[in-house]
């Protein structure tokens, strides 16, 4: 899709919502004693979400860019584009496969972080 649009993929290296490699494999193992995911980046002594933006949004205007469709289901994205300039023409939610392994996880995503998943949990995607 990002090609036939002749789009733009950003990677930013902030794994585990930003809180690093080894803290997300902390984390694996506080969800495996059955802590959802805020709740074991929290434990952890993060925030729900470490990331920063900021470095894309800047990333964007180097190269010129003013507007974008964005592809994600995270709010948080769209307010730090906004928030540093970048029109958000729109919104593409990203749906993949619900299944019994990542069923709780997209829930929590969706009820504690505001991510777009409904019609995907819902099985309306």
């Amino acid at each position: 899709m990002i090609a036939q649009e002749g789009g733009i993929l950003l990677y930013l290296r902030q794994e585990g919502r930003g809180i690093g490699l080894k803290n997300k494999i902390k984390a694996y193992e506080l969800q495996d004693r059955g802590f959802d995911t805020v709740e074991a980046n929290k434990m952890l002594g993060f925030n729900e979400d470490e990331r920063d933006f900021s470095v894309a949004c800047q990333l964007l205007k180097a190269l010129g860019v003013s507007k974008v469709k964005l592809l994600t289901n995270n709010p948080k994205k769209i307010k730090a584009l906004e928030e540093f300039g970048i029109e958000v023409v729109e919104v593409i939610p990203i749906f993949g496969e619900v299944n019994e392994i990542n069923r709780s996880y997209l829930e929590v995503k969706m009820l504690k972080l505001g991510h777009n998943l409904k019609s995907l949990l819902e099985g309306k995607e």
